[in-house]
């Protein structure tokens, strides 16, 4: 479909025969399939929306039927900065190139801005430290794909700009990109190694938490083997996550009686497990594999145990870290 012109950040066409009584978003999705780095059908129709796109110099709805001979403008605005200020926040920087930034979050940090987290977090120092973000859906900022909990530490992603950031988004989607990690759990897990499938939905009482449901949750699958066992009853998992509900492995780990060491939420009280030097949830994201969202190259990383939980394993008596992710 041609570009009758380009003029700086304006697009025009004409509507051919082929396309009378299309609709107009569609028709645009179309158009600028290519044009306009990570265009999507639901950011076209907000521009739409905005004033943006005019048929014959005139507003039209997203769903207004084209005729053949009619003009379309569209016109691409710039991206907005976002609303935060950029902050310094610590992080490991374990890959990074125009597209793409993969780091080992600390524990104590938050994902994003929230009630009681208007500062210090992971997004902050993403902006302090990204200086060539564009546009993630119209606004710079990093684009967050997945999450890991205040207190979990380990390896992420972030897209910096709107085309990677789509397609890592249809890569989580269709499950291909593979999350595995490392639970320090209170217990022996039984068997020691096995696949739990359940449903994950809010708790129906205490709105804090998540809990395995058997109506009015959507699907969670979680995967463990066992590394190793301790003294103090506590045991070493990998565990691989291929859906990502929100405190899946804390939840599912509670499901099963070995709940996540120095989880206060879904475990046992804080005061359990301070003489270990446990003051956080044991939980780690050691490993993310997926393909790079712009050339397909195949990548993996591993993020080291971040000092506090590798300390108190180290105490526990040690493990050996010969095996490969499962």
């Amino acid at each position: 479909m041609p570009v009758e012109h380009r003029i700086q950040n304006t697009l025009e066409f004409t509507v051919q025969a082929s396309h009378d009584g299309q609709r107009l978003d569609l028709f645009l999705a179309a158009c600028c399939e290519g044009l306009i780095p990570g265009s999507s059908r639901s950011m076209l129709q907000n521009l739409v929306r905005k004033g943006l796109v005019v048929v014959n110099g005139k507003r039209r709805k997203t769903g207004y039927r084209l005729r053949s001979g009619e003009q379309i403008c569209l016109r691409i605005p710039a991206p907005e900065p976002i609303a935060l200020v950029p902050e310094p926040v610590p992080f490991e920087i374990l890959f990074e190139d125009d597209d793409i930034i993969v780091i080992s979050k600390p524990p104590g940090v938050v994902v994003h801005p929230a009630c009681g987290h208007k500062t210090g977090t992971l997004v902050h120092g993403l902006l302090y430290h990204c200086a060539d973000l564009s546009g993630i859906n119209g606004t710079i900022r990093p684009g967050i794909v997945h999450r890991l909990d205040k207190d979990t530490s380990g390896v992420m992603i972030a897209a910096k700009h709107d085309a990677a950031h789509q397609s890592l988004v249809a890569q989580f989607k269709a499950k291909t990109i593979k999350k595995i990690y490392l639970a320090l759990v209170d217990g022996r897990a039984r068997p020691p190694e096995g696949c739990l499938r359940t449903l994950i939905g809010r708790h129906p009482v205490h709105r804090r938490k998540m809990a395995v449901r058997s109506t009015a949750g959507r699907e969670a699958v979680t995967d463990w083997r066992t590394l190793c066992v301790f003294p103090e009853t506590l045991s070493l998992l990998e565990v691989r996550i291929t859906t990502g509900r929100t405190h899946q492995i804390r939840v599912h780990m509670a499901y099963q009686g070995t709940p996540v060491a120095g989880d206060t939420l879904y475990g046992h009280k804080k005061s359990s497990f301070t003489s270990l030097g446990i003051e956080r949830q044991m939980l780690h994201a050691r490993h993310l594999s997926f393909k790079h969202p712009m050339n397909g190259a195949a990548l993996a990383f591993t993020a080291a145990l971040w000092p506090d939980m590798a300390s108190v394993i180290e105490g526990l008596g040690g493990w050996e870290n010969n095996d490969e992710p499962f």
